[in-house]
């Protein structure tokens, strides 16, 4: 039997022995529960490899890829297509002192012409004017060129020879602006007379006749014509009639080049003592109008 002491003493030692209850404390339940949750989630989802930060922010960045045209963009591009093939009908078929007379009042529609002339040429596989910078580079650079209907003036960017490049608008410097049937170049002063898809006035004729005038004898006469213009089958002139023609004028064809699907070059040189007859039959081109695309 024990004492009161020990059954105090007793009391008190099981007292101490006695575990701790858990804390009611809600706020302190989540803690905990919230510290586990982040444990288990740093321990299932690693962190993620600098490659992948990397490849997140690329995909989050704008793009820089440019996007499909607008609908605007669509509309101005047809509008901008439509009035180059206006202005390309009306240099086919008027004199060429209209069409001087026609950029000379709205300078800017030359070079609406001639953007819509590059874009077009973008789509030929071979362009006429570089297999002509390749014939005069074949040739001594002593040759004075007279580039009639010059555009861009390709030919004298890309040559050594002393180049007169002609055409109705000057937006360069060295391009001469005058009607290519009364250029101001002296008589017998050139080597080499150019014409690059630039036959297109219904007077053609008269500019191959200043083309003869400003030739020195036994200068060259290189002329490069859009095919259809002369394709017979087609509607266009005849070729042989066409040569014909110009060596009525007092020229001889040396070679003609019809190998291209796109455009013709003739070869001619000028003869010595140049005997041109009174009245020639010139063939009418057939006008070059660009279908829609």
């Amino acid at each position: 039997m024990q004492t009161p002491p020990q059954a105090a003493a007793r009391k008190r030692k099981s007292r101490r022995r006695r575990p701790k209850k858990r804390s009611s404390n809600p706020s302190s339940v989540g803690a905990s529960k919230v510290k586990e949750d982040e444990k288990e989630t740093d321990e299932a989802e690693p962190r993620p490899s600098s490659a992948n930060v990397k490849r997140r922010k690329l995909e989050a960045a704008p793009s820089n890829k440019s996007s499909p045209p607008s609908f605007l963009d669509k509309m101005r591009a047809r509008l901008s297509g439509g009035h180059f093939r206006m202005i390309n009908e009306k240099l086919y078929t008027c004199s060429g002192e209209e069409a001087f007379d026609y950029f000379k009042n709205d300078p800017e529609l030359f070079n609406v012409y001639h953007t819509g002339y590059q874009e077009q040429m973008s789509h030929w596989p071979e362009q006429p004017v570089n297999i002509i910078i390749k014939w005069l580079r074949s040739h001594s650079s002593s040759l004075t060129v007279a580039d009639f209907g010059c555009g861009d003036a390709r030919i004298a960017r890309n040559v050594k020879n002393k180049v007169f490049s002609i055409d109705l608008v000057s937006n360069i410097p060295s391009v001469i602006a005058c009607e290519m049937s009364h250029t101001p170049l002296d008589s017998s002063s050139i080597d080499v007379a150019v014409f690059c898809l630039s036959l297109m006035g219904t007077n053609y004729p008269s500019y191959l006749k200043e083309a003869n005038r400003v030739l020195k004898p036994c200068g060259w006469l290189l002329i490069a014509e859009v095919r259809s213009r002369l394709d017979p089958n087609n509607g266009g002139a005849d070729p042989d009639k066409f040569s014909e023609a110009v060596d009525q004028l007092g020229f001889s064809l040396v070679s003609k080049d019809m190998t291209n699907k796109m455009f013709i070059l003739f070869y001619f040189k000028k003869r010595e003592r140049c005997s041109s007859v009174a009245r020639i039959r010139w063939p009418d081109l057939k006008p070059c109008m660009y279908k829609r695309r």
